[in-house]
């Protein structure tokens, strides 16, 4: 039986912070020591390394919301330094450091054990078809060791929902910077102060928010219309009701005891200490 749409959507808000260390420092130098340029060259030598040697193009539309060239600017240019297969032990060996520093002591609790096995458990179970990053994932070995089997977990989680909503993006007709737009709507920012796409060129931006006012979902004054809130809202639901499969294979008590473990786990991965 589906479990509740309140408690996939929790596994998400819990799941985050975990698998979003590896965007964190450790990893960072991690990555700047292999010779990455910057930030973003390690970023998508990481997050890529998945896919194996793709292009930037097929990089572009599998990650869905970079702006058109940004990927183009690191990938190829990172496989000249290091391979998908490197890049991938770095980035599980250093988030896996970057996880445990945040934990302290729970990281050698018996409790995280045990979570990062349910978790295991969903992580490799959902369907493959139509997510090309959580696909690349799952063909990787998993962890043995509780932390870094904690946190591949959270990213295959992360990556098969962010899959699925790339799906409901593209099922609403919403492309990657329009996408972002509506996010900043939602948290009651103007498009232009988004961290994601505050860089982007004023015409490219204004051409992508006029798209959405064209279409009813963003108004004179550059917010939201009702339309465009219960699009967003629609978007949001959809990319729930997508990501439930992967814990389909927990029964219900699996899944409370799974999301009340986390619970400590995600605060203390949430807290910027690097």
């Amino acid at each position: 039986m589906p479990h509740p749409q309140a408690k996939v959507h929790r596994m998400f808000e819990l799941v985050e912070p975990i698998a979003t260390v590896t965007f964190s420092e450790v990893p960072n130098e991690a990555f700047l020591a292999l010779g990455m340029r910057n930030y973003w060259d390690g970023y998508f030598a990481g997050r890529a390394a998945p896919l194996g040697q793709a292009p930037a193009e097929v990089v572009h539309a599998v990650f869905y919301n970079f702006a058109d060239g940004e990927v183009a600017r690191h990938i190829p240019w990172v496989w000249g330094k290091v391979t998908p297969q490197e890049a991938i032990a770095v980035r599980e060996r250093s988030s896996a450091a970057a996880l445990r520093k945040r934990l302290g002591e729970l990281a050698d609790s018996p409790g995280l054990v045990r979570v990062a096995g349910l978790a295991t458990r969903a992580a490799v179970s959902a369907p493959t078809e139509g997510r090309a990053l959580y696909a690349g994932l799952r063909a990787l070995d998993v962890p043995e060791e509780p932390v870094a089997r904690l946190w591949h977990a959270a990213t295959l989680l992360r990556e098969h929902r962010g899959d699925g909503h790339n799906a409901a993006l593209v099922a609403h007709g919403i492309g990657g910077t329009g996408s972002h737009v509506l996010m900043a709507l939602s948290l009651g920012m103007r498009a232009e102060d988004f961290g994601r796409i505050h860089h982007l060129p004023k015409a490219q931006l204004a051409a992508v928010v006029d798209g959405l006012r064209g279409r009813g979902l963003v108004d004179a004054a550059g917010g939201f219309t009702r339309s465009g809130r219960e699009t967003k809202q629609r978007i949001e639901a959809l990319t729930d009701e997508l990501a439930a499969p992967a814990y389909d294979v927990l029964g219900a008590d699996e899944l409370d005891e799974l999301i009340a473990g986390l619970e400590p786990i995600a605060a203390a991965a949430q807290e910027v200490d690097d």
